[in-house]
């Protein structure tokens, strides 16, 4: 499980290498809290595992991932090749 070098406020932004083939996107984890977010074509809530996160952390977690959503499609093509 490929995890981000992008380290904010003890969020763990990872890949998971079973995700090949879909499109860009990045899970965030903090204990047992799980959500997806989509890289592209934009960043947008994919999916918040089981209602984990509150509304106030989803918005936090959006405005991390747009500042670093070069990085992390930087890293999803390395982990998983250029998917331009």
């Amino acid at each position: 499980m490929p995890t981000s070098k992008v380290r904010v406020k003890g969020y763990r932004f990872i890949f998971y290498s079973s995700d090949e083939g879909e499109p860009q996107h990045i899970h965030v984890k903090e204990g047992q809290k799980h959500a997806k977010f989509w890289l592209a074509p934009e960043v947008k809530l994919a999916k918040n595992y089981q209602g984990s996160f509150r509304e106030h952390e989803l918005n936090e977690l959006y405005d991390i991932i747009e500042e670093h959503v070069e990085t992390f499609r930087g890293e999803w093509d390395d982990d998983f090749g250029s998917t331009a």
